[in-house]
C-alpha cells in the first residue's frame, strides 16, 4: 500500500505541475498574475453560487493586504473582468462580480481542457470515478490543513 501511495502523491504532484503549465499560458496571454486568475477563480465560483463575495473575503481567501487586493481588484476592473457592485440593502459593502466577458474568455480557453479531461474520463466506470472523486477530495482536506498549519 505505501508504494502505490508513493506513485499517487507523485503523479499528484505531476497534475500540479502540468496545471501550472496550463494557467501559465492563459496568464500570460492575457496580462494576469497568478494570484488575479485565483481572485478569477474565486469571484466566478461566488457568482455562479449567487453567494456574493466582498473584497474583504477575497483578501482572507488569497492572504492579501487590503492595498494588495485593491490592486488586484483594480487591474480585473480595468481588464473588464469583474466589477464592484455595491449591495442594495447597504451601500457601505461592495460584492464582486464577474462580468460576461470574462466569463467568455475563460470559457473559450478552457473548454478544450475540459473536453480532453472527459475524454480521458470515458473509459472509466462510475465505481472507478466515485473512488476517484473521494481520493481527490481526501487529498484537497489533507492539503487545506497542511496550508492552515503553515501559515
Amino acid at each position: 500500500m505505501g508504494d502505490a501511495n508513493g506513485e499517487l502523491i507523485d503523479l499528484l504532484r505531476k497534475f500540479n505541475l502540468e496545471a501550472d503549465r496550463f494557467l501559465e499560458v492563459f496568464t500570460r496571454r492575457h496580462g494576469l498574475h497568478r494570484t488575479d486568475m485565483n481572485a478569477v477563480a474565486y469571484i466566478w465560483r461566488a457568482t455562479e453560487e449567487q453567494q456574493p463575495l466582498t473584497p474583504g473575503e477575497l483578501a482572507r481567501t488569497l492572504r492579501l493586504s487590503p492595498a494588495a487586493t485593491t490592486a488586484l481588484l483594480d487591474r480585473l476592473e480595468k481588464a473588464g473582468h469583474v466589477e464592484r457592485r455595491h449591495d442594495m440593502e447597504d451601500r457601505r459593502r461592495v460584492h464582486l462580480v464577474m462580468q460576461p466577458p470574462a466569463k467568455a474568455l475563460a470559457q473559450e480557453f478552457f473548454a478544450p481542457l475540459g473536453q480532453h479531461i472527459r475524454e480521458a474520463l470515458a473509459e472509466f466506470d462510475e465505481h472507478d470515478l466515485e473512488a476517484t472523486k473521494r481520493v481527490i477530495e481526501a487529498v484537497r482536506g489533507a492539503t487545506a490543513k497542511a496550508t492552515n498549519q503553515t501559515t
